[in-house]
């Protein structure tokens, strides 16, 4: 028995020194990084982090040394629309330094959600704090102007590529949300025409409880906010996107791989994952996980993904905005595919990511 409570109080001990409960120079922090944040977002540049989630009406962003303490980040209205067109329904606001300017991308409609479309703000200040923002127009994603959302860009080999999720065409009662990759000759305008990779046709991605209020019979399906990452020795552009409603429970991820030698454009470059990479944790208390991005520390020796999830179960947009922020740590295995493990509780104490300045 005393070697049995030995052993014990050594686990606790070991536990306590990993999470930083008994060593001041240990930083911790709790998810969720905010109460509120639907699609999280953040770019690193010159020791701070820039943040911006989904919102209604104006887009917010955020600035902080501390990913982890967003609570206490300076925050800015940067824009606010004029132009009733894309006045509504702001979401999946993303922030990129391109070329030595500020672009924010971001979704927007008319008051109807089947008007969403792509549009992009420039800032050419180096502070996008102190710049002005200005409108540089909708990105024309097809020739038929389908729906389009959950627009993100990366560069490969000197090209900049453009990801999305938008419709296939507009059906009476059905939306099919698919996966689109596109060359750029600029930061916003696209120089081919889209290509499909990825359309909701595994079972999990099909996971549906219909939303309060919609018609009999009206289906929709779901692949959205696709993140690229690019594997650390650089033999891999990954795809990570969320699949199935993201007012449902089972809102998860999946990946799109393509070797980075291959033709990005070409579909049969792409492998898709039978099985989500990150999904809901009923064990943990953590459902609807989705819609992310990913980070580095500050000293750039650690990854993070950024995603939202919901603290309960909910089977309608009606049930109220409960999803937040949250981070956490992943690896990367030796076939470099990444390793993101599962969503951990809110009652955990995480250490922060390493190079984390103390205040």
């Amino acid at each position: 028995m005393r070697y049995t409570i030995h052993f014990f109080m050594c686990f606790v001990l070991s536990c306590m020194s990993l999470y930083g409960q008994d060593k001041e120079d240990v930083l911790i922090y709790m998810n969720p990084l905010l109460d509120r944040g639907p699609d999280p977002w953040t770019w690193f540049y010159e020791g701070k982090y820039y943040y911006i989630n989904s919102g209604q009406g104006k887009l917010w962003l955020r600035a902080t040394e501390d990913i982890t303490d967003l609570r206490n980040a300076e925050a800015k209205a940067i824009w606010t629309p004029t132009d009733p067109s894309n006045s509504k329904h702001l979401w999946a606001p993303e922030i990129h330094r391109i070329n030595g300017k500020w672009y924010v991308y971001y979704a927007a409609d008319d008051g109807n959600t089947d008007n969403h479309q792509l549009y992009v703000l420039e800032n050419s200040s180096n502070d996008p704090f102190a710049g002005e923002f200005v409108m540089k127009g909708r990105i024309s994603t097809d020739k038929d102007n389908n729906w389009a959302i959950d627009g993100s860009v990366f560069e490969h080999n000197g090209e900049l590529y453009l990801v999305w999720s938008g419709w296939q065409t507009r059906r009476v009662n059905v939306e099919t949300q698919c996966i689109y990759i596109a060359k750029m000759s600029d930061p916003w305008t696209l120089s081919s025409e889209r290509v499909l990779l990825s359309k909701p046709d595994l079972e999990w991605e099909r996971r549906y409880i219909s939303p309060n209020g919609q018609k009999p019979g009206h289906v929709i399906y779901v692949n959205e906010g696709p993140q690229p990452l690019k594997s650390p020795k650089g033999k891999y552009i990954h795809i990570v996107y969320s699949a199935s409603g993201c007012w449902t429970p089972y809102y998860a991820l999946g990946m799109l791989t393509a070797r980075t030698d291959a033709n990005l454009l070409d579909p049969g470059s792409w492998e898709k994952s039978v099985e989500p990479v990150f999904k809901q944790s009923p064990e943990n208390g953590v459902y609807s996980t989705g819609h992310n991005s990913f980070f580095k520390s500050p000293d750039g020796k650690e990854d993070y993904i950024l995603y939202h999830a919901r603290d309960r179960v909910t089977e309608s947009p009606s049930s109220g905005e409960t999803r937040s922020p949250r981070a956490q740590k992943f690896v990367w295995k030796e076939n470099e595919y990444p390793d993101f493990g599962s969503p951990l509780p809110t009652s955990m104490k995480l250490p922060k990511p390493s190079g984390t300045k103390s205040k």
